[in-house]
């Protein structure tokens, strides 16, 4: 098992009518920034929740951050920070809502042209530089509400870059899974994909001596595969909801990444293809990643008979027998969940996708990605290509 620290001061407040808490969990005294999406939180009852809440706060609303939150959006709500001098803020929505937040807690006191958070991947590690934050989740998926990682997309340039440190906890986080009753189905299946493949960039790598890790990243992996499809069709049902909320948290909290090697290249092409054509995040993993374990298959195939085994009872004679299986569960999976896996399903304009993520790549120098570096340029390229 390789060295590791874990690290992870989010206070994780789960289950029905936690909202209520919400006054106990802003330090007193707190001018806060209310920060949401596009408002469906006021459709859904949360909003009302919120506000009733924070009765006797001084607070700042600022509405309208987007599905993959842009970086001029943003630089809107720190410059408000800036001026009211804003002391707190408060995230309610999913993953785009928290991922936003973070990059506004790091933003305001950072010294320098704050795009330089996402070109140059700052890591913000002093926690008296940042503006603290709670979250209160309304959309289970990212693993925003309990990790320190986030994702913003610079419009003027098409890019989806990340940031993150130990400074971008969340203070709290509030997980109600009643609000799933009220999501979308399309919302609910983009949750449990995008959960699903967090965890296989932290597991589907190659054989290694970290057996609880595996153990618990491969029980998420089989709840999820048991519980998808049902609660996107059943999302009232609180067993339902409330296991995929507790699974798509458990995904990217850091617990099962830790003395375990890891991936993220799905992840890494997949944000391309958001930013190029705005397809939905999960829907872009489902794209790539099946793909992915195809084109690297030599090098994963050992992790992939042994998910194929303990996740979907595969039988096969040899190992690359029961890995090709897996594949294939893998993505009638994806198909349950109500994924399209082909670019071309996705979007009418790609013939040039491949030849552009590759050259974005070679030009930032990511020519090396994967938990074995073996993932080149050329390797990226067979991906897309064969992902069309």
């Amino acid at each position: 098992m390789n060295n590791f620290e874990l690290y992870n001061p989010t206070n994780y407040v789960f289950g029905k009518g936690q909202t209520e808490k919400l006054a106990t969990l802003v330090p007193k005294g707190a001018k806060i920034l209310l920060a949401y999406g596009g408002g469906s939180i006021f459709k859904n009852g949360v909003y009302d929740q919120v506000k009733a809440a924070l009765q006797g706060f001084d607070v700042v609303e600022f509405g309208g951050i987007e599905p993959n939150p842009r970086f001029e959006t943003l630089m809107k709500a720190v410059a408000i920070v800036r001026e009211q001098n804003i002391n707190f803020i408060i995230a309610v929505g999913g993953g785009s809502v928290i991922d936003g937040v973070k990059f506004i807690s790091g933003a305001v006191h950072y010294e320098g042209n704050p795009i330089e958070i996402l070109k140059n991947r700052v890591l913000f590690t002093d926690i008296t530089k940042v503006i603290p934050f709670g979250t209160v989740l309304t959309l289970p998926a990212t693993g925003s509400e309990m990790n320190s990682g986030a994702v913003v997309t610079i419009e003027a340039t098409q890019e989806k870059l990340v940031l993150g440190g130990s400074a971008l906890f969340p203070k709290f986080s509030i997980c109600d899974p009643t609000v799933v009753s009220s999501l979308p189905k399309r919302q609910i299946q983009n949750g449990v994909v995008d959960a699903f493949v967090h965890v296989m960039e932290q597991y589907l790598t190659y054989p290694h001596d970290a057996l609880l890790q595996d153990r618990i990243a491969e029980g998420i992996l089989q709840t999820l595969t048991e519980i998808g499809p049902d609660v996107a069709e059943n999302p009232s049902d609180y067993k339902l909801a409330s296991n995929y909320m507790w699974c798509a948290t458990m995904a990217l909290n850091g617990l099962i990444q830790k003395g375990v090697p890891s991936d993220w290249a799905t992840h890494m092409i997949g944000h391309e293809l958001t930013a190029l054509y705005e397809i939905d995040h999960a829907r872009t993993l489902a794209i790539i990643g099946p793909n992915l374990y195809r084109v690297m298959f030599d090098t994963k195939k050992e992790k992939l008979a042994q998910y194929g085994e303990r996740v979907w009872h595969v039988t096969g004679k040899s190992v690359e027998e029961k890995a090709t299986q897996a594949i294939e569960k893998t993505v009638e999976f994806l198909h349950a969940m109500g994924m399209k896996t082909k670019l071309s399903e996705n979007t009418t304009n790609y013939s040039n996708t491949a030849e552009f993520i590759v050259n974005r790549f070679e030009e930032r120098g990511w020519k090396a990605l994967g938990e074995k570096q073996n993932i080149t340029p050329e390797k990226v390229r067979e991906i897309v290509e064969m992902s069309y």
